[in-house]
């Protein structure tokens, strides 16, 4: 248990969101990503603090991307750091070092959600904060993302939407399907994925800027360690961080940090209600192929389009996505969604070209058809 420590604005601040968003229940295990750096730190010292009131069961796990000369000697730290607070401790070494920011999330993701499988954390927490929401928004905003993108960074998610790929933070970021160990029968196959399926990633700091949690770990006399490739201008994030927001405070808004957090905040909410519009209209839409009585997303597929013809084009483009990320080998691009949602009103006998992994849709008035091109 950690020593006692003086009750500040940021205990009493992640008090409320816990309690008003209802993301991290009592009594449960929790594993906490801590890199070193002072946004995690900040983020293990209040659950530490909070945990008398809360009667977590906390760990910590690191990831050693091996990216950088003194990656060991970092993960040693976040070591003696856990023995400090008698917690348990859990390293993950990347067996190769990821060649991308892509690459390296994914991997990541990977490894934390293995280590909460394997040693039963149902809840997954990382130090992100709305500074890190505001640098997403418009890394998104500037790869042209939509709302999807500029939205991401959620409070909480299951784990199971990166196996699926249904990541909004970026199409890249998906976890691989395959958290299987050789050998495995289909019973213990089907257990991981059930367990998966209930792993929660949960950010309680996204309320908070970076400059609060580095205030904050210099009251609390926290031991930061600094990651010397956050400088590194190569890197687009790094950029955003060090050039666009700091330009945009000093020449626009000096909270703007806030600003583009909120607005993410307010997107998040309007994407969650139009997915489920949109979930409906498929739904609604799908008809059986065949000899098949059940609905459901494996090929042949047929809808109706008068249906999707009654709804708006922002849901019709989301029911749309929506298929195509259950059939496609990747996530859709904003081409293929447009390619499907133009059947909608198109001549009959029209066809698009083959989506990646061969599929074809074409319209066989009333209907689309989705099927493999032979």
């Amino acid at each position: 248990m950690a020593e006692s420590s003086n009750w500040t604005h940021l205990h009493a601040q992640v008090h409320r969101t816990l309690l008003y968003r209802q993301i991290l229940p009592s009594n449960q295990r929790l594993l906490v990503a801590v890199s070193g750096g002072q946004d995690s730190l900040c983020l293990i010292k209040l659950l530490l603090d909070l945990q008398p009131k809360w009667g977590w069961n906390l760990a910590i796990v690191h990831c050693d991307h091996r990216w950088r000369s003194d990656s060991e000697a970092s993960a040693n730290h976040v070591e003696q750091l856990a023995k400090n607070w008698g917690i348990s401790y859990y390293l993950e070494t990347a067996s190769d070092i990821p060649k991308t920011e892509a690459a390296a999330r994914q991997w990541r993701y990977q490894a934390l959600t293995e280590i909460a499988i394997a040693h039963n954390y149902p809840y997954i927490v990382t130090g992100h904060t709305a500074s890190d929401r505001a640098e997403t928004l418009l890394y998104n905003l500037i790869r042209g993302s939509g709302a999807d993108g500029l939205s991401a960074l959620t409070w909480t998610r299951p784990l199971a939407d990166f196996r699926l790929g249904n990541s909004g933070e970026n199409p890249n970021s998906q976890i691989s399907a395959d958290l299987r160990l050789e050998n495995q029968d289909e019973n213990s196959q089907s257990k991981i994925q059930n367990l998966k399926s209930k792993i929660y990633l949960v950010r309680p700091l996204l309320e908070i800027t970076r400059s609060q949690t580095g205030q904050f770990c210099l009251e609390q006399k926290l031991p930061i360690w600094e990651d010397y490739t956050n400088q590194d201008l190569q890197y687009n994030r790094n950029r955003i961080r060090s050039e666009l927001l700091p330009y945009l405070e000093t020449h626009f808004n000096p909270k703007a940090q806030q600003a583009l957090a909120q607005t993410a905040e307010l997107l998040r909410a309007d994407v969650e209600y139009l997915e489920l519009a949109a979930s409906d209209l498929l739904q609604r839409a799908m008809s059986p192929i065949a000899d098949s009585p059940q609905v459901n997303f494996q090929l042949p597929v047929k809808l109706n389009r008068s249906i999707l013809r009654e709804a708006p084009l922002a849901l019709q483009r989301r029911a749309m996505r929506q298929i195509l990320q259950q059939i496609l080998p990747s996530a859709p691009s904003f081409e293929s969604v447009e390619k499907l949602t133009s059947l909608i009103v198109a001549p009959n006998r029209s066809q698009t070209d083959p989506f990646p992994g061969g599929a074809i849709g074409r319209v066989e008035h009333p209907s689309i058809i989705l099927d493999i091109k032979f």
